[in-house]
């Protein structure tokens, strides 16, 4: 699994980088919320733990160990 940075163009998801993804590719997007912080790195990760309920989580967990049986020639 690889994570890309990348913003909503009111369309579609560009990547900030250059990516190699194959047309149709599944992936998994997770949007967050744009805050302004005047704190340090750590303090904004903190400031998110315990922000999903356990439901969520759960379901988010569950995803990821379904793509961790993905084989690179699957596709």
């Amino acid at each position: 699994m690889v994570a890309v940075k990348a913003y909503y163009d009111g369309r579609a998801f560009v990547p900030e980088r250059p990516i190699s993804a194959k047309i149709n590719q599944e992936a998994i997007i997770t949007l967050m919320e744009h805050r302004h912080y005047n704190t340090s790195k750590k303090d904004q990760l903190l400031s998110l733990a315990g922000s999903i309920s356990h439901e969520d989580y759960l379901e988010m967990d569950k995803a990821l160990e379904e793509t961790e049986r993905v084989y690179p020639n699957e596709w």
